[in-house]
């Protein structure tokens, strides 16, 4: 029995029970001689309660005339919140998942005041107490016939999760089908849905793949953000986690005609269409934004610093990060100066030190190195933690350095001698070209991804040892 069954819970209460995501709330119920009256589902007060804002859009209602009508055990592709309307039943609820608590079992009696909320794959059954029960759910997709495919079931009369029915199986009604299914030693657990990677071709999404071999990794050939077409014809329906690498982060270029329409086609208008499709699939989207949401004036940025960019490039992603923030389950990783496989400023350097050059590099513009690997290793730990919706910060660690610091940091790496960089001003650097302006300070605060447990990689270390290759 589960530690939710236990007596005098106040009413409108959630709890936990042994199973992860399985939660228990306590619903009022106001009766007179007419009745009673209660509020099964009140969505602003439920999430604020601790209840998933899992967004149902089917209600379905199991008229049950007999006591000892027993359904189960279905675990299905959906979440589902259950309770009764009339009469009281015996709940059952086995996790089906992949993991440490697969075969674990909560039981409780549920009647109009109580209800259940059910994540997908946890199989769900019960047994009726009383006549004309009419037991009532929600669920967050719609049934169909291709759905049931991807139900996983288990026999009610499991001997290892040993269900305790209150009446009897021989004794009580059950379909044939719920008879035979397998025991849990036959039972394959459903799989999470899997995460897709968008922008698959690029330096994150390369690090991305290479780190969720799991993954599905799609490029623009197979979902361009600048092509509605292309993404109102892609399916989001089997990913539960989709990670948005795929942005327009050609920043000067950005700055002309052609630049502009490109960096909102793909930044905003493209973005707009994922995130909704990303809402209708009940997925949770992990974004990646940029330090050119902001105009550099603080040297410190928090993630509720007002949101001030400077050129095109920025307004796009401030535009975009605007729409990521209206999905219920979202990460946006706010990050700067990225660093992955291929070409970036980095290797850059390295090939300058290397073939003999002594460039000038912009000495006023003060940040972090970001590599693609803190990225991803910041991406895992913020899904595996189930880290609450919002924006982190996440670049590598360290003092804030300069381009030319850095620039100096990968000559010496190369065995170059660091005064062989000549330090510039952004003015002098951009002298009769057209750049983009750019935030004199990028250094991002990590406090709140700090605080979740995460602890980032200093820059230093991260950068010897890309160079080192």
């Amino acid at each position: 029995m589960s530690p939710a069954d236990a007596p005098g819970l106040p009413t409108g209460t959630v709890s936990a029970t042994e199973i992860p995501g399985l939660l228990v709330v306590e619903l009022a119920v106001r009766g007179d001689n007419r009745g009673w009256f209660k509020e099964s589902w009140q969505r602003t007060k439920m999430v604020a309660d601790g209840l998933p804002d899992f967004g149902p859009v089917q209600n379905n209602v199991s008229f049950n005339t007999a006591t000892g009508v027993t359904r189960g055990i279905h675990a299905e592709p959906w979440d589902k919140y259950v309770t009764v309307a009339s009469g009281r039943v015996f709940g059952a609820w086995v996790d089906l998942r992949p993991g440490p608590t697969f075969g674990v079992a909560v039981t409780l009696e549920v009647g109009p005041d109580r209800a259940v909320f059910v994540p997908r794959g946890v199989g769900n059954a019960f047994q009726t107490l009383e006549d004309a029960t009419a037991y009532s759910y929600l669920v967050n997709d719609h049934w169909s016939a291709a759905a049931k495919d991807s139900y996983t079931f288990l026999n009610l009369a499991d001997e290892t999760v040993d269900i305790a029915w209150p009446i009897p199986l021989a004794d009580a009604e059950l379909s044939d089908a719920d008879r035979h299914h397998p025991r849990l030693a036959q039972v394959t657990p459903m799989p999470p849905r899997p995460m897709l990677v968008v922008g698959a071709h690029g330096q994150l999404g390369r690090a991305l793949t290479a780190a969720f071999p799991g993954a599905v990794a799609v490029g623009r050939d197979v979902l361009d953000l600048a092509d509605p077409a292309s993404v109102a014809a892609f399916d989001l329906a089997p990913y539960g986690v989709v990670v948005n690498a795929a942005a327009y982060t050609a920043v000067d270029a950005a700055e002309t005609p052609d630049g502009r329409t490109s960096a909102w086609a793909t930044n905003v208008t493209g973005l707009a269409a994922l995130v909704e499709k990303v809402r209708r699939s009940r997925a949770t989207l992990v974004h990646v934004s940029s330090d050119y949401v902001f105009d550099g004036t603080r040297e410190l940025h928090p993630e509720d610093e007002p949101l001030s960019p400077l050129g095109v490039y920025g307004q796009t992603k401030a535009a975009g990060d605007g729409l990521v923030a209206t999905l219920p389950r979202h990460l946006l990783l706010r990050t700067s100066w990225v660093v992955g496989e291929g070409r970036n400023f980095v290797t850059t350097m390295a090939g300058l030190a290397d073939r003999g050059v002594s460039p000038s590099v912009v000495d006023d513009q003060h940040g972090r190195l970001t590599f693609t690997s803190e990225l991803v290793r910041a991406v895992r730990h913020l899904l595996d933690t189930n880290a609450p919706s919002g924006t982190y910060n996440v670049t590598n660690a360290g003092p804030v350095q300069t381009w030319a610091d850095i620039a100096r940091a990968v000559f010496v790496l190369r065995g170059r001698d660091p005064e062989d960089v000549t330090p510039v001003s952004t003015e002098a650097y951009g002298a009769g070209k057209q750049l983009a302006p750019r935030p004199r300070h990028s250094a991002l605060d990590l406090a709140r991804l700090e605080a979740t447990g995460f602890v980032p990689e200093d820059a230093s270390a991260a950068l010897r040892r890309y160079v080192a290759g």
